[in-house]
């Protein structure tokens, strides 16, 4: 199975012959920061004309009774937001439960024991099989139709553009794991807004190189918060320190007040 990091928060996903994926990228002023229940319309009245039930729950996910079966995340840059979800019609379910090892605190926080009980796939609901090729035709026909607009091919130039990102950046070593120094300090908490985990490197107080990771969703890239990080003292100052850099735009929900104290230990 490969391994590939996205620009989008929140947790990994399973790709497979049975799994559907959707992207909207629309300019921001159309929707909120990390509203993802408007982006799931188009997938809940799909199923509805096909039988199955489903609906939005809990920071971003749909669900059919109440297992989950679609993922969303959002990626805000440059006055337009990409959200994009992940729909298990048909996926084998034991692989995903063998390929995504969950942290026990989050099956904690969805009241859940397992990977495989929290899933399912739309054909586990459906009166009768869903084809992948019908089910696409649907959604794409639903989304046409409710937005008024065309379909539109992109050109061999495109296409080769597409290309020449994936091979330099995003097919990478380095985009998709990069280097991972050495840290003294693990911490970790789960919040509502998600899972934070920090990796820490102080001396004498002072913070020398952090890395943050988790399930959260934020619009600043990370690489932004760390930089800024590196040289605040670890002391009852910090969140003070921390109050400049609106903590929220890099991880929705988070105050200053909370990143201090998880920094702090």
């Amino acid at each position: 199975i490969r391994v590939v990091r996205r620009l989008s928060g929140g947790g990994a996903v399973y790709h497979d012959n049975g799994n559907l994926n959707y992207t909207f990228i629309v300019d921001k002023d159309a929707a909120p920061d990390f509203n993802f229940a408007v982006f799931t319309v188009p997938v809940i009245k799909t199923l509805e004309r096909l039988g199955v039930k489903a609906e939005f729950t809990g920071r971003n996910d749909l669900t059919i009774d109440g297992r989950k079966f679609c993922g969303n995340a959002q990626y805000v840059r440059r006055g337009r937001i990409m959200h994009h979800g992940c729909i298990m019609l048909d996926s084998n379910l034991e692989v995903v439960v063998n390929a995504l090892k969950v942290r026990e605190a989050k099956f904690q926080s969805k009241g859940v024991k397992s990977v495989r009980s929290r899933v399912t796939t739309i054909n586990a609901h459906a009166p009768r099989p869903i084809a992948m090729e019908e089910f696409k035709s649907l959604l794409k026909g639903y989304i046409l139709e409710a937005e008024g607009l065309e379909p539109m091919a992109l050109t061999p130039e495109q296409l080769d553009e597409v290309r020449r990102l994936r091979d330099e950046k995003y097919a990478t070593w380095e985009w998709n794991y990069g280097a991972s120094p050495a840290y003294d300090v693990r911490l970790e908490e789960r919040f509502d807004f998600g899972l934070v985990t920090v990796y820490l490197q102080a001396d004498r107080g002072r913070i020398q190189a952090v890395k943050i990771y988790g399930d959260f969703f934020g619009s600043g890239e990370l690489a932004e918060l760390e930089a800024a990080l590196v040289g605040l003292p670890l002391d009852g100052n910090l969140e003070a320190a921390l109050e400049p850099l609106d903590v929220g735009r890099y991880i929705q929900g988070m105050t200053a007040r909370d990143l201090a104290r998880l920094l702090k230990g």
